[in-house]
């Protein structure tokens, strides 16, 4: 199955703060926040969630397109992907700017605060999968990338006949009704945390027993709680794969993304797929950064059946 993932590619600027946000902030004076945090660790890592979610699903045996802006310090970071299998043809460079950034800052409660800067990823808009790709793809997903884009993006696929994933994800909180219902009705899947589904509940006054009506995939991380899907009439409740220790957990969301989509190429249920997610999500989780993982499809596996029981249905990748 032929994938892109669009959305955006971006340097993560990753601040530790050892003590914990709510001890710093006034419940009373939250309209006028001044605040500056004391971090005792800043590391710079490769990030932005489409090539997140590319990195995952190139270890886990794809060879994801990865489509999107990026700046003139890219060269590295496209050498990386490319070493790693992912596909960067599709990826274009805009020399004049730097590459789009997020700048994390993570307390002893895994809590975060971040920002991103747009960069690259601003010029976006009008970058057509038509103009990315010899051939149309099986299945693209819209990431969070420039609003105008991801609506275009959304609008192309829908005129070309492209099932896609929508995972508007942090740009929620930025967008209205107006910019997200048009990725939301012309998606096949959609896929948010707990968070930003009640973010898109409140805006657009959806309701998720809406959504399921009209036929569409809904796919809702709840953090520890793990993932509940919605599909075909099923809801499945996939737990967590326990981890050994929580060293960061930026891109954790992606890396679940990653093993889900794993799961739809293969041509597997809805439940293994939510657990091949749950499991790639545990070795980020486990990592500094979100594309500082590595393993074997033979490790993978072996992991995956600590927790979970695919009924055989991974002999083949290990065969």
């Amino acid at each position: 199955m032929k994938l892109v993932l669009t959305g955006s590619i971006a340097f993560d600027y990753l601040m530790r703060f050892p003590g914990r946000f709510r001890d710093h902030l006034l419940p009373d004076q939250l309209d006028s926040i001044s605040v500056s945090f004391l971090v005792e660790e800043l590391t710079r890592e490769r990030g932005g969630v489409a090539a997140n979610i590319a990195f995952s699903l190139a270890l886990l045996g794809e060879r994801p397109i990865l489509m999107g802006t990026v700046g003139r310090d890219f060269a590295e970071y496209r050498v990386w992907l490319e070493e790693h299998g992912v596909d960067t043809s599709a990826v274009r460079v805009i020399p004049e700017v730097f590459s789009a950034s997020f700048f994390a800052n993570t307390d002893s409660e895994n809590n975060q605060i971040g920002s991103f800067y747009t960069g690259a990823m601003a010029y976006s808009k009008g970058y057509t999968l038509a103009e990315a790709v010899d051939e149309l793809p099986d299945l693209a997903v819209i990431s969070p990338s420039d609003p105008v884009a991801m609506n275009e993006l959304a609008d192309e696929c829908q005129s070309l006949g492209v099932p896609f994933l929508y995972d508007p994800s942090q740009q929620v909180i930025w967008l209205e009704a107006d910019d997200l219902m048009p990725g939301i009705e012309r998606c096949h899947m959609l896929i948010v945390n707990e968070y930003e589904w009640g973010m898109i509940a409140k805006k657009t006054g959806l309701a998720r027993e809406t959504l399921i009506e009209q036929g569409k995939t809904l796919i809702i991380t709840h953090g520890n709680e793990g993932s509940h899907i919605y599909a075909g009439g099923e809801h499945y409740h996939v737990p967590v794969c326990p981890v050994t220790n929580i060293a960061d957990p930026t891109g954790v969301g992606d890396a679940y993304r990653s093993g889900l989509l794993k799961g739809i190429v293969s041509g597997f249920g809805w439940e293994l797929a939510g657990q091949i997610g749950a499991v790639t999500a545990a070795f980020v989780l486990e990592c500094k950064g979100t594309q500082n993982h590595s393993f074997t499809l033979s490790e993978f596996v072996q992991r995956f059946r600590t927790v979970f029981d695919d009924d055989g249905a991974l002999d083949s990748w290990v065969g």
